[in-house]
């Protein structure tokens, strides 16, 4: 590869990076607010609204996607560091948001006390038990995916895009929740609803994202000069 080709897929690697650190640490500080996606009416199951999820699941299937590129164009190590970048980058910011939780407001401020602390205060209880879902999630999204990339020797790409998706935003919703309902952040009677709702909406948005994995996928592939199954070789 050209030292321009390299310096320019360097480039592109580091800004789906910083779009997947970014994703990862918004959806943890909005997570509070709970809307719901289903216009036609309220439906229930097991007694709790089905369609009602944290806004903070909003931008979390976009680090689903950006994994699954990265894994399909620079390959599973750099995928995994782009895991491991957004854990540090995600407590790094639940740090910063409880010295500024700490530092008391002056009269004159905008925002009070009270105010910061009712949308912030849970930060630091629902970002471990994001990070302990993330951490699960994410790595076993990324090692499905190159299992069924290995076996099917490149080839149909939708496959490992959704099978790898489907198994880990389960395990995602299904930690986060439980791990919420322990530490007493949510009760457990939203469990059932909570988990349900959260899958559905992540495998609906998961069958959304293939085409447009299939078009960067293309995009790149052609740019680059890549074959089906070819990995840009960047350094570590």
């Amino acid at each position: 590869m050209k030292p321009a080709d390299k310096k320019l897929a360097y480039k592109i690697y580091l800004y789906l990076g910083a779009l997947f650190i970014t994703s990862l640490v918004v959806s943890n500080l909005i997570f509070q607010k709970f809307f719901s996606w289903y216009p036609f009416g309220d439906v229930e199951i097991f007694g709790a609204p089905l369609f009602e999820i944290s806004v903070g699941v909003l931008p979390y299937p976009i680090t689903f996607l950006i994994t699954d590129l990265i894994s399909e164009i620079f390959g599973k190590k750099k995928a995994n560091q782009v895991v491991t970048a957004g854990i540090f980058a995600s407590f790094f910011s639940m740090g910063i948001v409880l010295l500024a939780d700490m530092a008391p407001a002056i009269p004159e401020s905008p925002v009070g006390n009270e105010v910061f602390s009712s949308v912030f205060a849970l930060s630091p209880l629902a970002v471990l038990a994001s990070m302990i879902a993330y951490l699960c999630a994410q790595y076993v999204d990324i090692a499905i995916y190159h299992f069924w990339k290995r076996l099917t020797k490149g080839r149909m790409l939708w496959l490992r895009n959704n099978f790898s998706t489907f198994s880990s935003q389960i395990i995602d919703t299904f930690t986060v929740v439980g791990l919420l309902c322990v530490f007493g952040v949510i009760p457990w009677s939203l469990f059932s609803g909570l988990v349900i709702s959260g899958v559905v909406f992540k495998i609906f948005i998961a069958f959304l994202d293939t085409p447009l994995l299939y078009l960067f996928v293309y995009i790149l592939r052609k740019r680059f000069g890549l074959a089906i199954g070819d990995e840009i070789k960047l350094d570590s």
